[in-house]
């Protein structure tokens, strides 16, 4: 009798989960009509080389960097992970046509020089490596970059987060340390990658603790598929949260 409860209640656990993954790739195809309306007409997007999915963002991710670009068009751009984002910016940049400083920092210089022998970014796009290094974030072990705050310019309109590599709890914590600089006079757009997991909403939770402690106001916004990408946005960009 235990061993058929026990089996019973693996078979309701295992159609729970069918059900959440069946419904999360509903979305994630809704997602991609969305994303391929978005960008019709825009050849220097139509003709880009985008590998959407697994370790880069999703549909809902590269459909909200597509309207956030063309919608907002922030000045200055701190790109947190060298990868498919980098080349949507870089293509939106030039293809858009407008005064922009765009900054990636990337962990590993061998991807950084494999990267670039294949795609050429804007010379509006400069990417500095800040090797990755373990740091303790309340009593957790966290990967983050090494120096980032003496390399790069912290101050900017769009962050976009997908490095470094993710960390169990408190993962890419790196852009916490850049909205300790953020003022109640800033304008911001904060766009958070893979809040599907602990660590990233951990993130998400202590940037929200950040803005409130320096008494910022800030709207937030979740865009589900089958990763999901949290937005955070000062009242000057509060749009980014309804697209």
């Amino acid at each position: 009798m235990i061993k058929v409860d026990f089996l019973n209640k693996l078979l309701k656990k295992d159609k729970q989960l069918q059900d959440f993954s069946n419904k999360d790739w509903l979305k994630e195809l809704d997602w991609a009509n969305v994303y391929h309306d978005s960008i019709r007409g825009k050849e220097y997007l139509t003709n880009l080389s985008l590998n959407i999915g697994r370790w880069a963002g999703n549909y809902a991710f590269f459909y909200l960097l597509n309207r956030v670009l063309h919608d907002f068009k922030p000045k200055k751009i701190v790109e947190l992970g060298l990868g498919e984002s980098s080349k949507f910016v870089s293509s939106c940049i030039d293809g858009i046509n407008y005064d922009c400083e765009h900054t990636i920092v990337e962990q590993n210089e061998n991807w950084s020089k494999l990267f670039q022998s294949k795609f050429s970014l804007s010379k509006k796009s400069e990417i500095f490596i800040c090797p990755m290094v373990i740091k303790q974030v309340k009593n957790h072990n966290v990967n983050m970059y090494s120096n980032l705050l003496e390399t790069i310019n912290p101050k900017a309109d769009l962050y976009i987060v997908d490095g470094p590599h993710g960390s169990p709890r408190y993962s890419r914590y790196d852009i916490c340390q850049l909205a300790e600089i953020i003022n109640s006079e800033d304008e911001f757009i904060i766009m958070l990658d893979d809040c599907q997991r602990v660590g990233e909403m951990d993130t998400f939770l202590e940037l929200a603790a950040i803005f409130e402690r320096k008494h910022i106001k800030f709207f937030t916004k979740k865009y589900k598929g089958v990763k999901t990408v949290i937005v955070i946005a000062s009242e000057k960009y509060k749009y980014a949260t309804t697209l």
